[in-house]
């Protein structure tokens, strides 16, 4: 998919996209038309740019309930013509998550549309996860025949029902319709099952990768021919290197970390790296100047492992590099430096935001720093990232680093953040928001009582909620 237009952060499309808490509060206080019409423009355009961490089904679920939304437009969405041209899960996936929300509280029409586009849709499998979760019994039933006929009788159809049974994610209503009497539905299930189970010993059982009888040499060798194939495989031939290697081959794995070929090298930096060696370090900036893109990008990820104090003194003189060891190096101090860095992360968080951005991915090491060490002064900064960024995991550390370093957050951002489309930033809102706001305590009891809502956030309320007493 290519990559979604975000609206500016002041309005309310931009708001929504990014899951904000004042997302939804302005949308409750916005014409109901217009809230809905941006709401609509959010599930059916995914806004998110990694689908597979970020959450925003039951944020969209809960307002869709909280505006008494209908879901035309989705249905319009998910029987379009593209939903044949267009079979990637993206383009509806978050449609059909805030389809099996709004099952689960109880809206007939949203069971109705997901049972639907299981019998019928491309992203069949996805819809029928949401199922799965949600249906009774007899509506699983019900879908044995339309799923089936998707998969014809004969080698080529069987085989392809093994694989989706084995690689379903949610297995009932398999295990329904294997129960199922009748000869073209029970009985074909259960042979995919078998099959599938069968075909997953034999992937299991096949050996595969390198061997830890092998030379260092040879390790190096298979390094080498995975990069010239395109594969790197320098993260497991250092793992390989781990298990043949001893001290008599160190002069060898160093030969190789300065002048090996890109695999090779690539492999003795990981190798080095993991060991403490002590002249990795020199060998990695050797590597970053000296070396190509892809041994470059190996020796910064290689000096990020490193966790020794050796490699924290060293970040101290790298991070005013203007490159990616230099970049690295701030991370390194951002982790695992002490409260005598606070002043190098705070400069590397500022020049990141200022030339990159707030949606670097730079920043969620830099953030999780400023909240470690307590940079009271980076309150400012962060206050601009938590508003800008597209990323809701990003808006959930900032959230957190904020909690740490802004007098103001209990009184201001962590108040939005209990609306927030993620649930570990509604848990840190949970524990820090200034319970005198009404909109608080009313946020409170409905996410107490919520059954959709994660445990960690209502433990979170519940004790905030006793340690408070009842409302005077």
């Amino acid at each position: 998919m290519f990559d979604p237009v975000i609206a500016p952060s002041g309005t309310l499309l931009g708001l929504l996209q990014r899951g904000r808490g004042d997302g939804t509060l302005h949308a409750l206080a916005a014409p109901r038309a217009e809230a809905l019409a941006a709401l609509n423009h959010c599930v059916l355009n995914d806004p998110r740019h990694d689908w597979q961490v970020e959450n925003r089904s039951l944020y969209y679920a809960r307002l869709y309930l909280d505006l008494h939304g209908g879901l035309e437009e989705i249905r319009r969405h998910l029987s379009d013509a593209d939903d044949v041209l267009d079979t990637d899960e993206a383009r509806t996936g978050l449609a059909l998550a805030v389809l099996g929300h709004l099952a689960a509280y109880g809206r007939p029409d949203a069971l109705a549309l997901l049972r639907d586009y299981a019998a019928r849709g491309s992203n069949w499998e996805w819809a029928l996860d949401e199922l799965a979760l949600r249906d009774d019994d007899a509506g699983l039933r019900a879908l044995a025949e339309p799923v089936l006929a998707r998969f014809p009788a004969g080698p080529e159809g069987d085989a392809e029902l093994a694989v989706a049974v084995r690689d379903a994610f949610e297995p009932r209503p398999w295990r329904l319709w294997a129960e199922d009497p009748r000869e073209d539905v029970g009985a074909r299930v259960r042979a995919a099952r078998e099959a599938g189970s069968f075909d997953r010993w034999q992937r299991q059982m096949r050996p595969s990768g390198p061997r830890p009888d092998w030379s260092v040499q040879s390790v190096f060798d298979w390094a080498d021919q995975g990069q010239e194939r395109g594969t790197p495989l320098h993260v497991p031939a250092a793992r390989c290197l781990t298990a043949v290697a001893g001290d008599a081959d160190r002069p060898a794995v160093l030969v190789a970390a300065r002048d090996g070929a890109d695999g090779a090298r690539s492999a003795a930096l990981h190798y080095l790296a993991e060991r403490g060696d002590p002249a990795v370090l020199d060998l990695i900036e050797y590597a970053v100047s000296t070396g190509s893109r892809t041994v470059a990008d190996a020796a910064v990820a290689a000096f990020e492992r490193m966790c020794g104090e050796a490699a924290v003194d060293r970040a101290r003189g790298w991070v005013q590099r203007p490159d990616a060891l230099g970049a690295s190096a701030a991370g390194v101090l951002a982790c695992r430096g002490g409260t005598d860095d606070a002043r190098l992360v705070l400069g590397a968080l500022r020049e990141t935001v200022r030339a990159q951005g707030p949606d670097s991915p730079l920043l969620w090491t830099l953030v999780d720093g400023a909240g470690r060490l307590g940079i009271g002064c980076a309150a400012p900064v962060l206050r601009h990232v938590y508003r800008e960024t597209a990323s809701s995991c990003l808006r959930g550390r900032t959230a957190r680093a904020l909690a740490a370093t802004d007098p103001s957050f209990a009184t201001g951002f962590a108040v939005e953040c209990l609306w927030d489309c993620e649930e570990t930033t509604r848990e840190v809102a949970a524990h820090h928001a200034a319970t005198g706001d009404l909109r608080v305590a009313e946020r409170f009891r409905r996410l107490a009582a919520d059954p959709a809502e994660e445990a960690e956030v209502q433990t979170a309320v519940r004790s905030r909620m006793a340690a408070d007493g009842p409302p005077h």
